[in-house]
């Protein structure tokens, strides 16, 4: 039993470990206590800290213990963020509760806790109770017997916001569509701020705010770190720790928030909320100019964009003078009602942002390739399912550097992840940060902390370590790649593909999660396999992922075919998976503007292209997909991927080492003798 320790006495870094892994029931495990004593050590020092830490490890608990105990006796706070809902509810609803509780007496009192989300994913009483300005023409919109979907739906969203204690979108089950939340949400450019709302003392994202101001631990998600990076304005409350989980995910969640988009028709909302705010032929010279976007926008082909069109250009230019007349004639917020300066408020939300967007579209070719910051394309939808309108797209070819002023400049951070180390390091991810090759902090000389004083010019420091993982994998685990088959071309899947899918199948008696590089792949594999092989076999898109997951951890004789999602998001221990099928590497696809223009930039600046941005997406995905394989001590199985380049390619062996540390074959037959073998020991 730990005695109760004084406010300047706290029991240290492992005797709260030990506390909190006996209250929970669990044992304690090499790695989780390696890297505890690393976060601890990181927030004496100051230094940045990297973490790989596998499947299994705790993890969680190695960060949260050391954040809570500084939180509490550094009376501050300390930010979790994650990439995905399901860690946030598993820290939320699970890790945080029962934490709390286990270090309450060790610690004096109890740690608290909030979750904190952008704006919009925050119901809006105003918004609820004056209705959007570009509500859908439908007289029966907040009918009760309204027969429309969204009338519907936005009318149990009104029932909903009596009952709710949060406003938090997660929490309504089931939920609603895109387009009826935003009937009663607004972003943070369109609140009228808690002093001018009517119903601001009520507000759920104030209320939210309020609570994580006073909390030890807040966790947020990747966007909303983003969102506190970019903005000029602080979203967060103070704190002086960030913990990134998921980090593999950091760069592209910071990326999609920094991305701009621009439509025809977010020129024509933008006229719309102007309205009668301003003179006619003001509002008029925006509307004609989105008018021009559209025709010109209608001739382009979708891609990316390397060369401004002289006719778009115009067209851009036009939208960004008509958008800035626009904000000029609106002005400054007046002392007016609340009905006119919230309808002020909402036009000047939107014509700024076409404004702002427009403006770093232009920008955007001022510079060579090797130095350009943004990367622009078109998006169209014109003969697919979803008939969406052309829409130009901006953003940024490298988040480093804000990432280096804004997270790491300004807070000690800790990233952590199962996959960080690609190549078998952590500086390929650390550059795509903003770090500097990996340094070590030493203790300053006669200093009364770790922290080394400041001096000018002084490069980040940052220590990265791999706390390893609690399973074996090189004893139950094998990395067959079928060397024999030809490499993977444009024309879908060959017949000695499929002929392998099916052996692999039989062989391991179902138990098979297929991770194809494509939606296209996984379907035709779907469809001519379920007449070949005697085992059920689903696919993503026939239900939800969710259930289908669900369905595939019941039936450990049933097969799933999958795309992206299923690379990172299933966890299924037991015999119900045993065989991982990769289909090809995953590489980005040549069209895709982002991640070619990043490594168009590279080779700009002399750099390896292929290498710095193909090949690391590629061993992300790769990391990330084989690891579904192994959820816990006792899993056993086989990943096959069926790309003879990762055995052939001058490339195989980055790849490689960014893999776990699995026993390496390219005989079909060791492989298929494996998982027979498997399939004859798991319980019936």
């Amino acid at each position: 039993m730990l005695p109760v320790p004084s406010p300047t006495d706290p029991p240290g870094v492992n005797e709260l470990l030990t506390h909190a892994v006996e209250a929970l029931g669990g044992a304690e495990r090499p790695g989780q206590v390696e890297m505890a004593e690393a976060v601890g050590r990181a927030l004496r020092t100051g230094e940045h800290l990297a973490v790989q830490a596998g499947t299994g490890t705790g993890k969680s608990l190695a960060y949260l213990v050391p954040a809570i105990r500084h939180a509490i006796v550094k009376d501050t706070t300390v930010v979790v963020s994650t990439a995905t809902i399901a860690l946030q509810r598993q820290l939320v609803d699970r890790d945080l509760p029962r934490l709390a509780k286990a270090l309450k007496k060790p610690l004096g009192r109890e740690p608290t806790f909030a979750i904190l989300k952008g704006r919009r994913n925050y119901l809006c009483l105003h918004r609820l109770d004056s209705g959007a300005p570009e509500e859908p023409e439908d007289p029966g919109l907040f009918d009760p017997f309204a027969v429309s979907r969204l009338g519907k739906e936005v009318q149990r969203l009104r029932e909903w916001s009596s009952d709710t204690e949060t406003g938090d979108r997660d929490e309504l089950v089931p939920g609603v569509s895109e387009q009826a939340w935003r009937q009663v949400s607004v972003t943070a450019r369109e609140c009228l701020g808690v002093s001018r709302c009517p119903v601001g003392t009520d507000c759920f994202a104030e209320r939210a705010r309020g609570e994580a101001g006073r909390a030890d631990v807040v966790v947020t998600n990747h966007a909303l770190l983003a969102i506190d990076a970019l903005q000029g304005y602080q979203v967060l409350p103070e704190h002086d720790l960030v913990i990134v989980d998921e980090a593999h995910e950091l760069v592209d969640r910071v990326t999609s928030v920094a991305t701009g988009e621009l439509t025809a028709s977010m020129v024509a909302i933008a006229v719309r909320r102007c309205g009668k705010l301003i003179d006619a032929d003001i509002a008029d010279r925006l509307e004609e100019s989105g008018e021009g976007l559209a025709m010109i926008l209608e001739d382009l082909q979708p891609g990316r964009i390397d060369s401004l069109p002289k006719a778009l250009g115009n067209a851009v230019a036009a939208v960004r003078d008509g958008a800035h007349a626009c904000l000029s004639a609106l002005g400054s917020d007046r002392k007016e009602d609340v009905d006119e300066a919230t309808a002020r408020k909402l036009a000047r939300s939107q014509v700024e942002e076409v404004h702002d967007t427009a403006v770093r579209l232009l920008e955007a070719f001022d510079e060579d390739t090797a130095h350009q910051r943004d990367v622009v394309w078109l998006s169209a939808d014109r003969y697919g399912m979803s008939n969406r309108p052309p829409s130009l797209h901006v953003a940024p070819l490298s988040v480093a550097g804000l990432l280096r002023e804004r997270l790491f400049g300004a807070t000690t951070t800790v990233l952590t992840s199962a996959t960080l180390t690609l190549g078998g390091a952590f500086d390929t991810l650390a550059r795509q940060w903003g770090l500097p090759p990996q340094a070590k902090v030493e203790k300053a000389e006669g200093t009364a902390t770790d922290k080394a004083p400041p001096t000018d010019g002084e490069d980040l420091k940052w220590t990265g370590i791999d706390v390893g993982s609690p399973f074996d994998h090189r004893r139950n685990g094998i990395l067959y790649v079928a060397k024999h088959l030809p490499a993977p071309g444009r024309d879908g899947l060959p017949p000695s593909t499929l002929d392998e899918i099916a052996e692999l199948i039989d062989a391991a008696g179902g138990r098979t999660l297929g991770l194809f590089s494509s939606m296209r792949a996984a379907k035709q594999a779907t469809e001519e396999l379920r007449d070949r092989v005697k085992h059920p076999i689903l696919c993503q898109g026939e239900d939800t992922t969710a259930l289908l997951v669900r369905k595939f951890a019941e039936d450990t004789r049933t097969c799933l075919f999958g795309t992206l999602s299923l690379w990172q998001g299933v966890d299924v221990p037991g015999p119900s998976l045993q065989l991982v099928i990769v289909d090809r590497i995953p590489f980005p696809r040549p069209d895709d503007p982002v991640q070619s223009a990043r490594q168009r930039a590279v080779e700009a600046r002399g750099g390896n292209g292929f290498l710095t941005v193909a090949a690391t997406h590629a061993a992300l995905l790769l990391a990330q997909g084989t690891g579904r394989l192994h959820r816990s001590v006792a899993d056993r199985g086989v990943v096959a991927v069926l790309d003879s380049r990762l055995a052939t390619a001058r490339y195989a062996g980055f790849l490689k080492a960014s893999l776990p540390p699995f026993w390496p074959t390219t005989d079909p037959e060791v492989a298929r003798a494996a998982l027979r073998r498997l399939d004859a020991a798991a319980p019936a």
